[in-house]
């Protein structure tokens, strides 16, 4: 896709995306040295990325922690 599909994709805004471009965050390409592509499996991977844990996920953690720290001791 080319970098208005990615803008009408994402819903970010076109100066968001060249900064993430910019600093090397988003994955893309440039095969032609000016336009740059990007593939929407990179994309949505990039976008799923640094999920944020569910309040039960959270729950669960913090019982396995006390449960591990109990039987330690």
């Amino acid at each position: 896709m080319n970098f208005e599909d990615l803008a009408h994709y994402t819903g970010l805004s076109k100066s968001y995306l060249y900064k993430l471009t910019s600093t090397g965050i988003l994955p893309h390409s440039k095969p032609f040295g000016k336009c740059l592509f990007f593939d929407k499996a990179e994309i949505d991977a990039f976008l799923l990325s640094n999920k944020a844990a569910t309040a039960n996920e959270v729950d669960n953690r913090a019982a396995n922690f006390v449960t591990l720290k109990t039987v330690a001791k």
